[in-house]
């Protein structure tokens, strides 16, 4: 049974008049209650049939850190970071450091560098296309591993344009 044969199901039982309807199939069980019921509700459950599997364990999973704590990281830096300007890719793709697995980094932590520079290449549909700064500075962070994706307006460097 599909979601379309659910939505038609489900408009003819509100037709109907009808307060409950209970349908179970073989792999699947459906209740629709509408009506003169005060909680009007409608769930699906799927139900599918479990193979046991004796090598299959369970590993507990390690909690996450808390977001208050995370939040606070953020905001530090943030204030950290006001006084740099965010260099930002322009396109999607995947950013390169180097022009070619063999030749060095366009730019380190520490380089200085002028408008017009280029920073890196970012690579999108077998297309490498140059990134060029637009302001003049020196390189405080790189913030982007090489070889990694990135999306538009992602900041890539942090320059110090004092």
């Amino acid at each position: 049974m599909d979601i379309k044969e659910i939505q038609s199901l489900i408009k003819f039982v509100a037709k109907s008049g009808a307060s409950e309807v209970k349908l179970e199939m073989e792999d699947i069980k459906i209740t629709i209650r509408t009506g003169s019921e005060p909680s009007e509700s409608t769930s699906y459950v799927q139900q599918i049939p479990m193979q046991h599997n004796p090598m299959m364990q369970q590993v507990p999973v390690a909690s996450e850190p808390t977001a208050p704590a995370v939040e606070i990281a953020a905001k530090a830096d943030a204030s950290e970071d006001d006084k740099y300007i965010t260099i930002k890719s322009p396109i999607i793709g995947t950013f390169y450091r180097k022009p070619s697995p063999d030749k060095p980094v366009f730019t380190e932590v520490g380089s200085v560098i002028n408008k017009g520079d280029v920073l890196c290449v970012i690579e999108a549909m077998k297309l490498f296309n140059d990134i060029e700064s637009e302001v003049s500075g020196k390189i405080v962070k790189v913030l982007v591993d090489d070889s990694s994706p990135v999306e538009f307006d992602q900041p890539l460097f942090l320059v110090d344009p004092s």
